[in-house]
């Protein structure tokens, strides 16, 4: 046999197995627990301090009004909900003050104030969210997510210990009707999930997702504030990594939430992936090289385009799909997702493009975010990118090459 079928089928296995360690992790992990039920009962000592959840909003994500109505119907004594907004012309006003009128009872601000502290339009957000927030404890999530009527209870009972400085959550994709929102919702339910789980399980390193982050906000300011982090891609990388730092405990909850995602197009995946990959190649430098080793698909098929299709290399292509399809379905089963069996056919067609975007990283350090180009640069800082000149001659030149193949 060629050397070149041997090392990618070596390569094939290892992933293989790597992913079997996260299928593993997933199933075993004590983070797993079904976001509209309780997973265990609160014991006695339990205590309910006043939390404000900051909800960042921009445009209508799919679900909108049910994701933020989700937040209305918490198990909880006394929390507040501050929709934060740079426009009142943003559609996500509208949404938002069609909740705050369904319930008038529950204690709802939306905020609106046009913020240009810095370059993460999301922290942009935060700011002034945080600085109305008056309870001592600040959940950040994010519009895209519904959550459990036991969401609150359960997670606030980490912070219990005053040694826990945040906690995060695991996240579920649910909802995929369109093929893009079908491939997001099979990567978070594989390669998120599983990245998370393992890392958690094996390695005792809790990798913080930002779309559910809990905070006291006397942690959050001893670490910075969000000033510290106005200027990175990786904000809720960075806070955990500071938060860690200062001798605090990061913590991944037993409670899992859900991540909407309906009616996405396929360029959203790519540029959402896209831009991801620049940030963890960003953070994570020659141990980025992992996620490709960690794509068994994509190797598996690259006999296929340097040697030419053969029985060997379909078959062993088609043997490794199946195998990792087969992983994605039970994880899908095990944290109760509402993806149908027939959606995992596209399981494979899904990680060849990841193992295709893995690529862009090396050749690309720029990203679009809301409108704007940025520079990455260490640690996801961002730099705004140059208008003119020879630098935004070598931008443009790919932003067309990309635009040909979107």
């Amino acid at each position: 046999m060629e050397p070149l079928f041997l090392i990618f089928a070596a390569l094939s296995i290892i992933g293989l197995f790597a992913y079997s360690l996260q299928i593993w992790s997933v199933r075993s992990c004590r983070t797993i627990s079904a976001p509209s039920c309780s997973g265990e009962a609160i014991p006695p000592t339990a205590f309910f301090p006043p939390i404000s959840i900051l909800k960042p909003l921009k445009g209508l994500d799919d679900n909108l009004f049910d994701n933020l109505e989700s937040f209305c119907h918490q198990d909880y004594p006394e929390y507040e909900v501050i929709f934060s907004l740079q426009h009142e012309n943003d559609p996500a006003c509208k949404v938002a003050r069609m909740v705050k009128k369904k319930y008038p009872d529950k204690d709802i601000i939306i905020h609106i104030e046009r913020c240009c502290a810095g370059l993460n339009p999301k922290v942009n957000n935060l700011i002034p969210a945080y600085r109305i927030a008056q309870h001592p404890f600040i959940l950040i999530s994010d519009s895209n997510v519904m959550a459990g009527k036991n969401y609150l209870t359960e997670i606030i009972q980490e912070m219990r210990d005053p040694g826990v400085g945040l906690v995060s959550n695991l996240i579920r994709g649910m909802g995929g009707q369109s093929v893009g929102a079908v491939f997001e919702n099979l990567h978070l339910n594989s390669f998120v999930l599983g990245s998370v789980s393992f890392l958690d399980r094996f390695l005792k390193m809790p990798c913080v997702v930002g779309k559910s982050m809990l905070m006291r906000k006397t942690d959050l300011d001893a670490i910075g504030g969000f000033a510290a982090v106005k200027d990175v891609l990786a904000e809720d990388y960075l806070i955990g990594k500071r938060m860690h730092d200062s001798g605090k405990r990061v913590i991944l909850s037993r409670h899992m939430i859900d991540n909407i995602n309906e009616y996405w197009g396929f360029r959203k995946f790519l540029n959402r992936h896209t831009r991801w990959g620049k940030l963890r190649w960003h953070i994570g430098g020659i141990k980025y090289l992992s996620e490709l080793i960690g794509n068994p698909v994509f190797m598996s098929f690259l006999p296929l385009a340097f040697l030419g299709p053969s029985l060997r290399t379909v078959f062993f292509a088609a043997g490794v799909s199946v195998c990792k399809s087969a992983g994605d379905f039970l994880i899908g089963r095990k944290i109760g997702t509402d993806m149908t069996v027939s959606s995992y056919v596209l399981s494979p067609l899904k990680d060849i493009l990841i193992g295709i975007i893995w690529f862009v990283p090396i050749f690309s350090n720029t990203v679009v975010w809301r409108g704007n180009r940025y520079i990455i640069g260490k640690d996801s800082m961002l730099a705004p990118c140059p208008e003119t000149g020879i630098w935004s001659f070598r931008y443009r030149i790919f932003d067309t090459i990309k635009a040909r193949f979107a």
